[in-house]
């Protein structure tokens, strides 16, 4: 693998190749960003961000490449804080599917919870915001929350960004027993930008976490400034600390002239049997669509 490099036009090869269809998921349907996936009984179950309607919608598909007509499943309400909502994860614990989510209003981000069944029918397990923005370096923004069940230690944990409203500055930490009552790290934030790289010297955010060949690999997102976003990778023993960046990071960029020639946001990776499927939202001038990007071999390269 060659070394790191400052030299954004020509990143080391890392493996990861765009579908030649994408977008696979925008067009007609206007701005889709921010998403989670789950792959259950042969067929892929994704949660996107659907800016138009200001709501998380369901869309399901057999091969993650074509996908049905989305129906909404979260949408706002009038709590006061949740004017849009966006920028969901969705987990399932036994019987149970679990999903934070981003509730946006008057100029600030919140994350709320809500549980489902099937997938469709979302009940909210609270009126009020289960993580906010306290810290001083969270300025006025909690969002992006990344969450999984750890069965060994009993809770689930939860990777979020924080700071400026548009786009946010860095990424937290917090533990939960019961998925409402969150602990934050006291050391927050757990993962900040490196200004040596040129990819990710503004900030770093959007993060999701995954267990692998034991560590915790984080796919993330790197600011070279306010509007140029690309997908980077890192790993960590324990999640929070002694983070390694990979020596391939960009690990996917704007192809110029394309869908995403402005920016590539928000990665979600869902590990197969002999490959990785990684979607991401990608910017032109002010639409956003999704995307898919495809990994041979279950060896991330670090």
């Amino acid at each position: 693998m060659d070394t790191p490099t400052n030299n954004m036009a020509t990143p080391p090869d890392s493996n990861w190749r765009k579908h030649q269809g994408n977008p696979v998921l925008g067009g007609d349907l206007g701005t889709c960003f921010d998403l989670s996936v789950l792959r259950e009984r042969g067929r892929y179950h994704m949660w996107f961000s659907w800016r138009p309607r200001r709501s998380v919608a369901l869309t399901e598909s057999a091969d993650g490449v074509t996908w049905g007509e989305p129906q909404i499943v979260l949408g706002p309400s009038d709590s006061g804080w949740e004017c849009d909502i966006n920028r969901p994860v969705v987990v399932r614990r036994g019987g149970c599917l679990h999903m934070w989510y981003t509730g946006q209003a008057q100029g600030q981000s919140r994350i709320g919870y809500a549980t489902s069944r099937d997938g469709l029918d979302w009940r909210r397990l609270s009126a009020r915001p289960v993580l906010v923005a306290e810290e001083p370096w969270e300025k006025g923004a909690a969002m992006c929350p990344h969450v999984r069940w750890d069965r060994r230690r009993g809770v689930f944990r939860m990777w979020y960004s924080a700071g400026d409203q548009y786009e946010p500055d860095a990424i937290g930490y917090a533990e939960s027993d019961d998925g409402l009552h969150w602990r934050k790290h006291p050391a927050n934030p757990v993962f900040t930008a490196d200004p040596t790289h040129a990819w990710e010297r503004h900030k770093v955010t959007a993060c999701q976490v995954l267990r692998h060949r034991g560590w915790e690999v984080m796919f993330y997102l790197g600011f070279a400034d306010e509007h140029t976003a690309r997908i980077c990778l890192a790993r960590s023993r324990d999640g929070l600390t002694g983070w390694q960046r990979h020596p391939a990071n960009p690990i996917i960029s704007p192809t110029p002239g394309a869908w995403d020639e402005e920016a590539c946001y928000k990665p979600f990776a869902v590990r197969e049997r002999d490959r990785w499927l990684l979607w991401y939202n990608g910017r032109r001038g002010h639409v956003e669509q999704i995307g898919l990007a495809i990994h041979r071999g279950l060896s991330l390269g670090f």
